[in-house]
């Protein structure tokens, strides 16, 4: 554990209220977000002050713990290095490799010596296990790339529009720091994640045997960002190419690249009504980097890129993201966070009157106090229309929410 370890305070602040509590704290989040180090850095704070503590770290990905395949070979390793009249720390990276972990996490959980921590890198393992076994035992934290003033703070940059542009080109996985900020050396380390994420995580959990549809459908999302469809509209698409897959297996397939992190859908609603549309969604990629690894990189694309980049900053700071829809009118994200709401526009630029009526105008219809801004890439912004911000996006992205 003596690594250099780069603290990220936003999840030691989440983290901290629940140490030592009898909660199993699970930290959920794509391959390669920096789930293990969120762990590490927890486990270095402890060595500091609990000098007496017991840690036993179990990390999935690491042969040596390759004999751990099942709750009970899980129970057993942890009973048999279990120290007494100490506290004694659970980390389990990647548990969901473990057969029916959550049977053996119920059983630690009953004794108050041991607190427990793991990360996982498939939403089924809440929606099904867990919520399951120990409904009301566990908090999710969930663990996202570097947001832009992370990646400044890893890559040691200032913030300038190069690092911006830096930024939405190669994404925030933590591991880039290591790197040289070139596209050869990114990509290719980039593509293999993807690679990972994919076989792993989709297509051997979810025994996927079209697996060639399943890339060729995260290429049309990479193609697609911000475009309101549904399933029907993509197998439409699919049969214009001359393929003919089923509705039910591309809502099939969406689900599973959704619960491995590799996106995120975002659902309509109605802003009045407060009416949830069940038709009808975007999807976002939670890494720009891996987008534009398996996507080319094109300026044609940035406004899909910023509208990406602003749904990856509401989501770090805890809102709870829809698309709003006001009479005809749509707004870009609806973002709630303990019944504290904002509103976004997003927009590559506001040169044209037109582009700014409509804009500021689908903000305006919207009869309530909450914050709403303008997000652009016009560097001259800090202006406000009817009380309406316009923020620039670099300004934006450093923006504590």
């Amino acid at each position: 554990m003596q690594e250099d370890i780069i603290i990220r305070p936003k999840y030691q602040h989440q983290l901290l209220p629940f140490q030592g509590k009898p909660l199993i704290k699970v930290l959920t989040g794509q391959r390669r977000v920096g789930k293990s180090y969120i762990l590490k850095q927890l486990i270095q704070q402890i060595e500091q002050e609990d000098t007496s503590a017991n840690i036993l770290y179990i990390n999935k990905e690491n042969m040596a713990f390759d004999s751990i395949k099942t709750a009970s070979d899980l129970n057993d390793y942890v009973q048999n290095n279990t120290k007494q009249g100490v506290r004694n720390y659970i980390f389990i990276d990647e548990i969901q490799e473990i057969e029916q972990f959550e049977k053996a996490m119920r059983s630690l959980l009953l004794n108050p010596i041991y607190d427990l921590y793991c990360t996982g890198s498939n939403a089924n393992m809440l929606s099904g296990e867990l919520s399951t076994y120990l409904s009301g035992r566990y908090i999710e934290i969930p663990i996202y790339s570097l947001s832009y003033t992370e990646f400044l703070s890893f890559h040691k940059l200032d913030n300038t529009n190069v690092s911006l542009n830096q930024y939405l080109k190669y994404g925030g996985l933590p591991f880039l720091k290591h790197l040289e900020l070139s596209d050869e050396i990114v990509y290719d380390y980039l593509k293999g994640v993807y690679n990972t994420v994919i076989y792993r995580d989709v297509i051997m959990r979810n025994e996927v045997r079209n697996t060639a549809f399943l890339e060729n459908l995260v290429v049309f999302l990479a193609d697609n960002i911000g475009q309101l469809f549904s399933a029907k509209k993509i197998s439409d698409y699919l049969k214009s190419q001359q393929t003919n897959i089923a509705t039910s297996q591309i809502i099939g397939y969406l689900n599973h690249l959704s619960n491995a992190y590799l996106i995120h859908k975002i659902k309509r609603m109605d802003i009045v009504g407060k009416k949830i549309f069940e038709i009808g969604e975007k999807y976002y990629f939670e890494d720009l980097g891996l987008r534009n690894a398996i996507f080319e990189y094109k300026q044609s694309d940035i406004a899909k890129i910023i509208e990406n980049a602003v749904c990856n900053h509401l989501l770090y700071n805890d809102y709870e993201l829809k698309i709003g829809q006001v009479g005809q009118n749509e707004i870009d994200f609806v973002g709630n966070r303990k019944g504290e709401i904002i509103y976004v526009q997003v927009c590559y630029m506001l040169h044209e009157q037109s582009t700014i009526d409509r804009e500021f105008g689908n903000l305006e219809r919207i009869k309530d106090n909450y914050p709403k801004m303008v997000v652009s890439m016009d560097e001259f912004a800090g202006n406000t229309r009817n009380g309406i911000q316009h923020v620039y996006l670099r300004d934006f992205l450093s923006m504590v929410l």
